[in-house]
């Protein structure tokens, strides 16, 4: 076998993947003296920047290179602030200025619909932070198997960088963070190493609430946390010492094979076993697990939006598929005549339920269901709504579920999405039954990175 030498060369970045990375071609000859396409992906690149890089095994169709020198940067190049830009996977575009990062986020979902054949024109400019940092809060860092504590390195999840800060996250989050990394290291505890199924440690989850301030800590371990009394009683009053805002300290045992951030038994350390948050003047209560948005800041756009958009009377019914914890429930419910709400996840049906007492909201009605099925009961015992509103995961409702949002015909339908490419092929699926899309919102939730939302509005044609 040839023996292949990595190979230097510069190339220049002609667009950008869904991941964010720069992309490059090159033409080569194969040993037929034939061309070839070497298809390169470059992070921390900017379209039309001009990029040496070191290409090891160049014979090949596809290859992934850092960048050794920027040899022509683009105009809206910066000096990346946080230290683990390099290499933590955290952050992708922390060296684009921002007002960049949100057109091209605007451009993206553009893109998206006008590849289904809508106009591209109804898209509006991308809504940002005046503050594109220390926005989120909830974090979930992971230890390595020597007891570090951190986020995955870039294309590698089974390396982890210890962190010494995290510019995207509160900074009360980040101290805490600190803290229990430093408590790790003053009691020689071990992290769990996925590939020997040992280990102690697996991830810690931070969680904040922005307008009551109250703080969740959330430790996820192999064993009980009575196997390490001594450890456990010192976490519990450095936490209450330093950090009286904690007002849940858990213990989350996960035995599983599986590496995510899941419990089989609950153990509460100090506290409550919820911490409370405020979206649009509802309060909620989050447990360990409740999804709730990132960025309360533009969630509270996403909110207002949704509203603003979707014109909810008083004298309708409106459904609010794939509901969760009832973050959009709460506040349409109390400018809706009834409000029913869909939810797969049993948890987040009852604390919907719950959240919905806790804020005195009785016109509405909450279902644990599949949502193309839920729309079904719903439809038998709810009646027929005039408004609908749908916030599906990354992946999309699908085509099943867009088909029977037709087949119901709702007057207005509003879509909030994070995922502008499965939200434009999902609206495409509306088309037949008449409905026309009147405007796209993008909210940028997630500065720094790829991710964008976006609020829209379909109405059935008369």
């Amino acid at each position: 076998m040839t023996n292949i030498k990595p190979e230097t060369m510069v190339v220049t970045i002609e667009d950008l993947d869904q991941k964010g990375s720069g992309q490059a071609v090159v033409w080569r000859e194969n040993e037929l003296g034939n061309p070839k396409k070497l298809r390169l992906t470059i992070p921390q690149t900017l379209p039309g920047e001009r990029v040496q890089v070191t290409v090891d095994q160049p014979d090949r169709r596809r290859r992934k290179a850092m960048p050794d020198e920027i040899v022509e940067a683009h105009s809206e190049r910066i000096p990346a602030p946080c230290p683990h830009f390099d290499r933590c996977g955290g952050c992708v575009w922390q060296h684009w200025d921002y007002d960049g990062q949100l057109k091209q986020k605007t451009d993206h979902v553009k893109h998206a619909l006008e590849e289904q054949g809508f106009n591209p024109d109804l898209v509006r400019d991308t809504m940002g932070m005046d503050n594109p940092w220390r926005y989120r809060n909830k974090m979930e860092f992971t230890f390595s198997p020597e007891g570090a504590l951190g986020l995955h390195e870039q294309g590698n999840f089974r390396k982890v960088i210890s962190l010494e800060t995290c510019l995207i996250a509160s900074e009360e989050m980040v101290e805490a963070t600190m803290e229990v990394a430093d408590w790790v290291r003053d009691h020689g505890l071990k992290g769990y190493n996925k590939d020997e199924h040992e280990g102690l440690l697996r991830h810690l989850m931070v969680r904040q609430s922005f307008v009551t301030g109250e703080l969740m800590l959330g430790l996820f371990g192999t064993e009980a946390p009575e196997n390490h009394q001594e450890a456990v009683d010192d976490l519990v009053a450095r936490v209450g010492e330093k950090f009286p805002q904690v007002k849940s300290l858990l213990w989350l045992e996960n035995t599983a094979w599986a590496d995510r951030t899941q419990a089989e038994e609950i153990h509460l350390l100090a506290g409550r076993d919820f911490i409370y948050d405020e979206m649009d003047g509802y309060r909620f209560r989050l447990w360990f697990d409740t999804f709730f948005q990132t960025n309360p800041t533009q969630a509270q756009k996403l909110v207002d939006l949704a509203i603003e958009m979707g014109q909810p009377k008083k004298t309708e019914k409106m459904i609010d598929l794939f509901c969760g914890v009832g973050t959009f429930s709460l506040p349409f419910a109390s400018r809706v005549g009834e409000l029913a709400g869909i939810e797969i996840v049993e948890s987040s049906i009852e604390s919907a339920k719950r959240n919905a007492e806790d804020n005195g909201i009785s016109n509405t009605t909450f279902l644990a269901k599949d949502a193309r099925k839920g729309i079904d009961q719903m439809l038998e015992s709810f009646g027929h709504p005039q408004l609908l509103m749908l916030d599906p995961p990354r992946s999309g409702a699908g085509g099943k579920v867009m088909r029977r949002i037709g087949r119901a015909k709702p007057e207005r339908i509003v879509y909030v999405s994070c995922n502008p490419d499965t939200f434009a092929t999902d609206i495409k699926e509306l088309e037949p039954f008449g409905y026309t899309l009147d405007g796209v919102q993008p909210v940028d939730l997630f500065p720094q990175t790829v991710h964008v939302e976006c609020v829209a509005t379909l109405t059935l044609n008369k």
